[in-house]
Formats: structure tokens, C-alpha cells, sequence
């Protein structure tokens, strides 16, 4: 086995750890807010390591670009997403502070 192919076995394999990681802390967290902030690091963390392996398999460097910006797009996604559901479960008592 080649080193480019070690090294994406290992950090596939790593990704993956983090995206059980993260679906194990939804279910086991109490509530929405510290479900959302394990969710979204495990997830993102997972994606990147996931994104980094892929890299030494591509043929081009045009298709290890898009591979990155396709990563760049769920992070942002994945933490607007964040904001809106975290703003969502606030009690709707509380005063406003800004």
C-alpha cells in the first residue's frame, strides 16, 4: 500500500470517528444549544479530514480545489444554520439584548 493511500485510509477513518462523535453527542446532550455546538464542530472536523484524504486520490489540482471549496460552503453553511436554530430555541421571554 502506498503512502498516499495510507494516509487516506487513516484520515478517512479519523473523519469518520467524528461524525459518529457528533452523532452520538445529539442524542446523549440535554439540551439544543450544546447539542448544536458538538454537532457542528464533530461534523465540520469530520468533513475536513474527510476533504484532506480525498486530496492525494484526485487527478487534478482544479478537482482538489473544488473539493476545498466545497468545504468552505458547509462550514458557512453549517454555521448560519447554527445561528438560526440556536436564536430559534431561546425561551421567548428573555429581553432582548441588542
Amino acid at each position: 500500500m502506498s503512502f498516499a493511500n495510507s494516509f487516506t485510509v487513516v484520515l478517512a477513518l479519523l473523519g469518520l470517528a467524528f461524525f459518529v462523535a457528533g452523532a452520538v453527542e445529539m442524542v446523549r446532550f440535554p439540551d439544543t444549544h450544546s447539542r448544536l455546538h458538538a454537532l457542528t464542530k464533530a461534523d465540520n472536523l469530520g468533513l475536513g479530514l474527510l476533504v484532506v484524504a480525498m486530496i492525494p486520490q484526485v487527478d487534478r489540482p482544479v478537482t482538489a480545489l473544488k473539493l476545498v471549496l466545497v468545504w468552505a460552503l458547509v462550514i458557512i453553511a453549517s454555521a448560519t444554520t447554527a445561528q438560526i436554530l440556536a436564536r430559534s430555541a431561546l425561551p421567548k421571554d428573555l429581553p432582548e439584548d441588542r
